[in-house]
């Protein structure tokens, strides 16, 4: 999967198959779609996950703009649960965290808690 690239060469014509498709195909093609982007978000989280370990120091930002720091006590399929200082459990897409001890953000995601 990593590393493979398809290009569509002609959009155009892709475009107007489409419009020329029935309902139940259209329905097929998008579960296709939207399997293939689950697919692609999660390798994207796993990637992330892959900088992190159970026990890393990490903080992130909580939705209401306060700075958390904790521990990583698990890797979950999308997301780390976070033991925070506070004694709550956050689970955090990964692109949120930063490690303690660098103080960097990974990259960019979504963040649950």
């Amino acid at each position: 999967m990593a590393g493979e690239s398809f290009e569509l060469a002609d959009r155009a014509g892709a475009a107007e198959a489409i419009r020329r498709m029935n309902e139940e195909d259209l329905r097929f093609l998008n579960r296709l779609i939207v399997e293939r982007l689950k697919l692609i978000a999660q390798a994207r989280s796993t990637a992330m996950l892959a900088h992190f370990s159970v026990g890393d120091r990490v903080s992130f930002q909580s939705s209401s703009g306060e700075r958390k720091s904790g521990v990583i006590v698990r890797l979950n399929k999308k997301t780390a649960s976070i033991a925070t200082d506070d004694g709550h459990q956050w689970n955090v897409h990964p692109g949120f965290l930063s490690s303690a001890s660098t103080g960097t953000i990974e990259s960019p995601g979504e963040r649950h808690g």
